[in-house]
């Protein structure tokens, strides 16, 4: 009685045979290839460039500075931060004044780390995007002008 399981030698041998061709054909002449293409092959697909950006303090308007520190708290009202433009939740903040509310972001507050996280920023650059923020919110502060 014969296995129905067991392969006979004619049914292997094709297989066997597409492998051999696959892999011979992998075997052919490869100094046909010159250098001038393979390095053209192995070129990256991108680079990246990190150069150092010199801003001059106390040039940054209260926009500038909102998007590129304060928006990632506020927008989302991450962390107890009032959201963007949510009169209700800069109510109390507010009420603070504009002098009150400037060196709060100064000296930092709750999760709020000073200066909002921009330990680069001059006193007047946090008083602009304190202005900037307070006024989506409602607030009629007026921003000081960016120094020259």
């Amino acid at each position: 009685m014969s296995n129905p399981r067991t392969l006979r030698p004619a049914r292997l041998a094709m297989p066997v045979a597409l492998v051999a061709a696959a892999l011979l054909a992998g075997c052919g002449d490869q100094s046909k290839i010159d250098p001038e293409t393979t390095a053209t092959l192995i070129q990256p697909v991108a680079r990246v460039e990190i150069q150092a950006v010199t801003i001059t303090p106390g040039t940054r308007t209260g926009e500038q500075i909102v998007k590129a520190i304060c928006a990632a708290c506020h927008d989302a009202g991450a962390v107890g931060a009032p959201k963007t433009g949510d009169a209700a939740a800069w109510g109390p903040r507010l009420a603070l004044g504009f002098e009150g509310l400037t060196a709060s972001v100064i000296a930092g507050k709750g999760a709020m780390p000073p200066r909002g996280g921009g330990s680069d920023l001059t006193d007047t650059e946090v008083s602009r995007a304190v202005a900037y923020l307070a006024n989506l919110a409602g607030a009629g502060y007026t921003e000081p002008p960016v120094e020259q």
